[in-house]
């Protein structure tokens, strides 16, 4: 007991948490404007600076994240939740670069309603994201636990409608792109762009997990 007093407690993961939340926000937010704006040349450029600076960062707080759980003894949920939880929302922002990388190796020509709305939805996951993982520092309160299982839930929600979305958009594409390149190219930054929303459902599901169990 004495021995354990002497080790280090807690290592501040909520504030990491958020930290990288914030930035999944600033990455998304910029992929939507990316879209809107993706016939300007110097706003596509700017816009994707945006994007690698915000996943940048977000590798440097998931470094930051394992480094304290080695140093830390005691931590504020248990270790394996800390781990999945960062990671996994490292893989959003690695999907909203991925998306963005794509069109310009792709050479997409011009974006279409569906890009726009799809993106629109990424936009919105994201922001639920932050706003369930900045929950997880009070969740002992009954309240607080409740509004973090309803916007896990909005999120559930969003991604069920860019499921739909996507499986519209792959009709539409099958007939009317008579180009085969094209048609494959369009498909596959369809399909990126939901892979956003379902690990932002992933990251929902770990929350949701993490409340469940500690609150």
């Amino acid at each position: 007991m004495f021995f354990s007093k002497l080790m280090p407690h807690d290592g501040n993961f909520f504030a990491l948490f958020n930290q990288h939340a914030e930035q999944i926000v600033a990455a998304s937010e910029s992929f939507l404007k990316f879209i809107e704006h993706y016939n300007d040349d110097a706003l596509r450029a700017k816009y994707t600076q945006e994007i690698d600076k915000a996943e940048h960062a977000c590798d440097d707080i998931v470094k930051e994240v394992h480094r304290r759980l080695h140093k830390t003894f005691i931590t504020p949920i248990d270790r394996d939740q800390i781990f999945s939880l960062i990671n996994t929302m490292d893989d959003v922002a690695d999907l909203i670069q991925n998306g963005t990388e794509a069109m310009h190796l792709y050479n997409v020509k011009q974006m279409t309603e569906e890009m726009l709305h799809m993106a629109q939805l990424c936009n919105q996951c994201c922001i639920c994201l932050k706003n369930a993982v900045g929950t997880l520092k009070d969740i002992s309160d009954p309240e607080v636990a409740k509004a973090a299982l309803k916007t896990c839930d909005e999120i559930d929600h969003l991604e069920s409608g860019a499921d739909r979305l996507l499986s519209t958009a792959i009709t539409r594409l099958f007939r009317e792109e008579t180009e085969v390149r094209e048609l494959i190219k369009l498909q596959r930054i369809y399909e990126l762009l939901e892979e956003v929303t379902d690990k932002c459902e992933d990251v929902a599901n770990l929350v949701e997990g993490i409340v469940l169990e500690n609150s």
